[in-house]
């Protein structure tokens, strides 16, 4: 095979596509594509993974037996625990605390910081966290938090935009909770010295997301997260909290009765256990990116895979809208180093435009992100009109040098100095030429359904952030997740104090939910060989190597 000549990064076959996008690109710039109406939308869903056959099938045992789930995550809630019950030695208690945590993400980390403000001190807090403190989704989050602080919005139209994002699937009080609390929320931000982009005047820049009807969307740069939970940190390393690093919960703690009275944690270094003995414990593990639904790439970090539901569930919990899965419409699709990673809708908001091989804009950049992204599909694998790259992958133009037509030179370096130098490193100028993208795996919609406070079913276990099923329904609009973190990380963080306050010292520890779920996999017929939490993905073999997207 004849070697590839390669001109700024780009192979030269795209190069010359690309002139396609350079001729089309002035005639574009003061035109982009209307709206869906309601049946284009439904009709542009028929594509979306979620709707593809062969994806998914009924969950066998727990809570929600006879319902829907990918299959693997269903292939996780069927598998037995990865440690037996006379591996630990419960009668030893390494950590006895009021308020254990588990995930050190922005969920997390705010439960922790206001369960203290309730009065539980620091030293009787634990945040353990399966990889370092902030090794989450939340420091990838780039493009925003959503929050109705003008005085032409509000939150009861932040719900109703969020409500129909979710196609009217969303827990409404749940939903509520998350609206409500955003202008707090931003305010708490600001009081630990957050970031926030502003104009000329000291006034929030404020942008809009797919979905949305008023901008509302506060941003750092493309560093949003990461500066969010920095502040945090500060705050959290300030008050002398205790906390674990590289200690996955393996399994939660039961009593008798079946409350949640802790978990197990193991060392993914010395492969040590430590018991934790909590009066309340508070689940805030994130997502299940890692998990490659259907094959596709994702956005998420290393340690995505879906451990806190898989918990939960086992020891009673019950999930809500595990059928569907958030493809964010902007990963990265070229070159191979970075594919799947996170190219902010933010682009789309400041005038970036999905254009196919032709050099023709095909869908309006800012429809809800199912829809945007399942238009991206159809472009590629339907109507034939996407690019291949070397590797076989496909996907169409992002055109962002449109941002600089429209908001003036140096735009693209002061809004997306991280995605800038990242594509800088590739040898590609973001300014100057279109990125190459395809749907990426990004957003657990569901999971732990939770009340407005952060309870589950399960007495004593508390949920907050993406591990959690309700406040998103069937599709989550951008800039509602790191919201939706620090609002139920606050309530998690809470409710869990003042539940702790009232709860007597727990009983005799058990793992006799852990036994008892075992024993109806077991009845079900489901062999031993599959163990779960899985931890961390597995990227080695020929079958993981050759993984494709399966949805054709």
């Amino acid at each position: 095979m004849p070697e590839m000549k390669y001109i700024g990064g780009y192979p030269e076959y795209m190069r010359e596509l690309i002139k396609k996008v350079e001729k089309t690109r002035m005639k574009r710039k003061d035109y982009e594509p209307p709206a869906m109406s309601k049946k284009e939308r439904e009709d542009t869903l028929k594509i979306h993974p979620d709707y593809a056959e062969g994806g998914k099938r009924k969950i066998s045992v727990g809570p929600n037996k006879g319902e829907i789930a990918p299959n693997e995550l269903a292939d996780l809630l069927e598998a037995y625990p990865i440690i037996e019950e006379n591996e630990v030695d419960l009668s030893r208690v390494d950590y006895d605390v009021d308020v254990l945590i588990i995930g050190g993400g922005l969920a997390g980390t705010s439960a922790a910081l206001w369960a203290n403000d309730q009065g539980i001190s620091s030293q009787k807090i634990l945040l353990a966290n399966k990889l370092r403190h902030g090794d989450a989704n939340s420091m990838m989050a780039e493009g925003g938090t959503q929050a109705a602080d003008r005085p032409n919005d509000s939150p009861l139209i932040h719900y109703l935009d969020a409500l129909g994002g979710g196609h009217f699937t969303n827990k409404p009080e749940v939903l509520q909770a998350l609206a409500k609390d955003a202008p707090l929320i931003m305010n708490w931000l600001l009081e630990m010295g957050a970031i926030i982009d502003r104009d000329e005047n000291g006034d929030f820049v404020e942008r809009s997301g797919g979905g949305t009807s008023i901008n509302r969307m506060h941003a750092c740069r493309d560093y949003t997260g990461m500066e969010e939970l920095r502040v945090m940190r500060d705050k959290f390393r300030n008050r002398d909290f205790q906390y674990l690093e590289y200690y996955p919960a393996v399994e939660l703690l039961t009593e008798e009765n079946g409350k949640v009275s802790g978990a197990v944690l193991w060392n993914c270094e010395t492969g040590d256990y430590k018991v934790v003995r909590a009066k309340a414990t508070i689940m805030a593990t994130g997502g299940f990116g890692r998990l490659h639904i259907r094959g596709f790439p994702t956005t998420n970090h290393y340690g995505a895979t879906c451990d806190g539901v898989i918990l939960s569930y086992r020891a009673g919990a019950k999930l809500r809208d595990v059928d569907t899965v958030q493809y964010h419409p902007t990963g990265a699709a070229f070159p191979q180093q970075i594919v799947g990673l996170l190219l902010t809708e933010k682009l789309r908001s400041m005038g970036a435009q999905p254009v196919n091989k032709d050099g023709e804009a095909f869908v309006f950049p800012l429809e809800p992100r199912d829809v945007e992204a399942a238009a991206l599909i159809k472009e590629c694998y339907i109507n034939e009109k996407g690019i291949i790259t070397p590797t076989g992958m496909r996907g169409v133009w992002l055109d962002t040098p449109l941002i600089e037509l429209k908001h003036g030179e140096g735009t693209i370096e002061k809004n997306f100095p991280g995605m800038f130098r990242m594509f800088n490193r590739c040898e590609l100028d973001m300014r100057k030429d279109p990125l190459l993208v395809f749907p990426s795996l990004h957003y657990q919609n569901g999971g732990v359904e939770t009340d407005p406070k952060g309870h589950t079913n399960v007495e004593g276990l508390f949920v907050g952030g993406e591990v959690s099923g309700g406040v998103h329904g069937k599709n989550r609009l951008m800039g509602n997740s790191t919201l939706d973190c620090m609002v139920f990380g606050r309530r998690s963080g809470i409710n869990a104090a003042k539940y702790a306050k009232k709860a007597k010292k727990p009983g005799k520890l058990t793992l006799n939910h852990m036994k008892n779920y075992s024993s109806t996999l077991k009845k079900a017929g489901i062999k031993p060989e599959r163990r779960a939490p899985i931890l961390l993905p597995d990227y080695r073999g020929k079958a993981v190597l050759a993984r494709m997207i399966d949805i054709f």
